[in-house]
């Protein structure tokens, strides 16, 4: 699990979209890391856009911003581009419920009761 000091080292490096970025816990970045790791990684940018941020947030439960998005791809050794422009492939692997264990704020708030699993291709079994 990613610690506190990688977090706080990567929110200095990470190069944000937005001028004023957002962040409520580390948790959130925890959350989208997870997410990501999940994902199948491909060899180029994929620039067909999901809502990420939305979609992380309804899987972990707990809102997550676009700068916790961006900075768990920043810290993801797989991950390549841009937020929202990820490596990702669009076929999402909805990711193991198991991946939040240990993850204090994971299901902290109702974002979850609008998780939606038909907007992924396949399920991680973990």
């Amino acid at each position: 699990m990613l610690t506190d000091q990688e977090i706080e080292d990567a929110k200095q490096k990470t190069i944000y979209g937005s001028d004023q970025p957002y962040h409520e816990h580390p948790d959130c970045i925890r959350i989208a890391y997870e997410w990501l790791d999940a994902q199948k990684k491909i060899n180029s940018v994929n620039s067909k856009f999901h809502d990420l941020k939305h979609l992380v947030e309804k899987w972990g439960g707990r809102y997550v911003s676009a700068s916790d998005v961006e900075v768990a791809a920043y810290l993801h050794p797989e991950i390549k581009g841009i937020y929202p422009c990820l490596n990702i492939s669009s076929r999402l692997t909805e990711p193991s419920k198991k991946r939040l264990e240990g993850v204090l704020e994971a299901y902290t708030q109702d974002h979850h009761k609008r998780h939606d699993p038909k907007k992924y291709s396949c399920s991680e079994d973990f």
